[in-house]
């Protein structure tokens, strides 16, 4: 059960999703793609992989050309960031956000630019291009002598983190909070959490909020082999990523992004926008432990956990179901299990939980925002996404992970929870109006 939101509290819910994912380039195609329960995983396209312990990875189809950007655009940013101009102008056109004016014509649709903020994450920010440009200073036909003459006039930008939230500014003249999120693989989660509580403090009244990723490049793969955390099923990339399965070996590099438009509940109200579901509270912790390596009895993901419920003012009965960081490590999937039954109780057993990673793979610190859309259109449609490739369950992960079939229900409050190396353990809760009818 909940209670009501108190008298002049200020909320925050989605009104916009826009959704960069492997196999599902749109936000449409993505939704598909995860009712079907298919994979996108394949022997990776990108560079020549061979030597490679994982030669695997979920990767994007798109002509950023047809997708609306401009050969500048392509030019001047990395991979990641250009997914989140795509991702963000879906997200912008879905909510029926009129961004093209100043907003002091006031009506339906328009923005105060000064209460318009981003907040985007990413893990590891422009590693694609960062690579091709050290390749291309270092070994220029100089025998490994650098020369920065050969650097591209865009490479302080690339450089920068901090380049996509600036171009998504620019983008649509958000003149409020800027920031960037790099909290590893949490870092989606909290881009979005931190966008919930600047509208709720009331320093914006509409926040671009998502995350972008594309690490599939020489550095990033290598780091993973390195530690042994990604899947070396390389014979059948289709069934790599099998999160909570008894045979799992680790997950399945991914790319993509996904940005969401956050809104304040009155504002959407009063222009009379289509409200996905509202996102209610927020939490993240730190288990101060280790870098990789997490507590088996999942005790801080369980405090944030408990934390968020708490700020959306429901009982952990009142889950309907919960979105699974399910990485397919061995550790992860087993913290997180004992998480949720430590903060769930006996309403665990009885809660679906699934993990998208299975599909669309593990994009750093992308995955979060994506798993937060996908959250939103599993309340849309109320439909539980399925976790593929789980046939045979490990003992230790003993609840509901819907394997391989998506699930019809009726979903009013959803968890999505998520953990990064570096000890990061975040949760969000969203929740359907009718919740709080």
């Amino acid at each position: 059960m909940s209670t009501a939101p108190q008298a002049g509290g200020r909320r925050t819910v989605v009104t916009g999703i826009g959704v960069v994912a492997p196999g599902g380039p749109t936000r449409d195609a993505f939704w598909q793609l995860l009712v079907d329960g298919r994979t996108a995983t394949r022997p990776i396209t990108f560079f020549d992989a061979t030597g490679f312990r994982s030669r695997i990875a979920a990767e994007v189809d798109l002509d950023f050309r047809a997708a609306g950007l401009t050969t500048h655009e392509i030019a001047r940013t990395d991979r990641f960031a250009q997914f989140a101009m795509i991702a963000a102008d879906e997200a912008v056109a879905d909510s029926g956000l009129d961004l093209t004016g100043d907003g002091s014509a006031g009506g339906a649709g328009s923005v105060d630019h000064d209460r318009l903020s981003v907040s985007l994450g990413s893990a590891v920010g422009a590693t694609m291009r960062l690579e091709d440009e050290y390749v291309q200073v270092s070994d220029a036909g100089k025998d490994w002598v650098v020369d920065p003459s050969y650097g591209s006039r865009f490479l302080h930008q690339v450089l920068l983190p901090s380049s996509a939230a600036s171009e998504l500014a620019v983008r649509y003249r958000a003149h409020g909070p800027a920031s960037v999120m790099s909290t590893g693989c949490t870092s989606g989660l909290d881009a979005v959490g931190y966008a919930s509580q600047l509208v709720e403090d009331g320093d914006a009244d509409v926040v671009i909020a998502g995350a972008a990723d594309a690490p599939i490049s020489p550095i990033s793969v290598a780091c993973f082999d390195a530690i042994r955390a990604t899947s070396a099923r390389n014979d059948s990339p289709e069934s790599a990523s099998r999160p909570f399965d008894a045979t799992r070996d680790g997950f399945v590099m991914g790319e993509g992004g996904a940005v969401l438009v956050l809104e304040e509940y009155e504002h959407a109200r009063a222009r009379g926008a289509h409200v996905y579901c509202e996102v209610s509270g927020f939490a993240n912790r730190s288990n101060a432990f280790h870098m990789t390596g997490l507590r088996p009895d999942g005790v801080e993901m369980s405090a944030a956990i408990d934390d968020v419920l708490r700020q959306g003012r429901f009982d952990a009965s009142a889950v309907d179901y919960v979105n699974a960081h399910g990485s397919g490590t061995k550790q992860n999937d087993r913290h997180e299990t004992a998480a949720v039954k430590r903060s769930l109780g006996h309403h665990a057993l009885e809660t679906p939980m699934s993990s998208i990673k299975s599909m669309v793979g593990h994009s750093l610190g992308a995955i979060g925002s994506i798993e937060l859309a996908a959250c939103a259109l599993a309340i849309e449609h109320g439909v539980v996404p399925p976790t593929a490739n789980l046939e045979n369950p490990d003992p230790e992960c003993d609840l509901d992970y819907v394997p391989k079939t998506a699930r019809d229900a009726e979903l009013d409050v959803v968890l999505s929870v998520g953990s990064g190396f570096g000890g990061f353990q975040s949760a969000v809760v969203m929740n359907s109006l009718r919740a709080r009818s």
